[in-house]
């Protein structure tokens, strides 16, 4: 009688060695451990949740078509936010080229990001809901090289090390953009706001889920 595999429970050696033979399972797995923290990577480029959502959906099928190869140098997660980054990145040039193909100008650059689904209570949520929304878009207005650290480091809580690391930066430029974004907020926002860092840019639950069977259905079909 098999026994059923706990893939939550499963370390992240274990779970790269299950999607190596083509787990379904355990490329969903990754996908949950990692859905947030890419998603927001790939909307601090992009500034957009559609884009960064099929930024994302790319990302995985680029990194799941190449998983054979993944040999553990970096950890899986740095992996990943490297192809996430390559993809955001390559979208951005590409949506670049396209503006100025057409002229367009003026484009919004604010986007409302999803908030969380669970209100503590109709006036806290509320309160809490506009200081995310000021948040978010104060992160918006941000250089996209702040804001990619600032969502590593303050949204995230990644140590500088880690960062860089993740973003191929040295950890002296990771220092210096990340006090620059915070400089900048600070002059955007008011203290008060400090408090909302960890709730914004929210990506769990029905979001999490839809782009996790998104990519399992693409990869059935390829």
């Amino acid at each position: 009688m098999l026994t059923a595999i706990d893939y939550r429970g499963l370390s992240e050696d274990a779970l790269v060695m299950h999607a190596r033979t083509g787990d379904r399972d355990a490329f969903r797995a990754i996908m949950q451990r990692c859905n947030q923290r890419l998603f927001r990577i790939a909307r601090a480029v992009l500034g957009n949740d559609d884009e960064a959502e099929d930024a994302l959906q790319e990302a995985y099928l680029h990194a799941f078509a190449a998983i054979a190869g993944f040999r553990g140098d970096s950890g899986l997660f740095t992996w990943l936010s490297a192809i996430t980054l390559n993809e955001a990145r390559a979208r951005l040039r590409r949506r670049r080229r396209t503006v100025e193909m057409t002229a367009i100008e003026n484009q919004p650059n604010v986007v409302a990001f999803p908030l969380t689904a669970v209100p503590a209570g109709p006036e806290d949520e509320a309160a809490r809901a506009q200081m995310r929304r000021l948040l978010e878009r104060a992160v918006d207005d941000l250089p996209v090289d702040f804001r990619l650290v600032f969502l590593l480091r303050e949204v995230e809580g990644c140590s500088v090390e880690d960062t860089a690391v993740q973003l191929g930066l040295k950890a002296a430029t990771v220092k210096t953009r990340h006090h620059r974004a915070r400089r900048l907020l600070r002059e955007a926002l008011d203290k008060q706001l400090s408090g909302a860092f960890g709730d914004a840019f929210a990506f769990l639950g029905a979001r999490c889920n839809a782009i996790t069977e998104a990519v399992l259905r693409r990869l059935e079909t390829s």
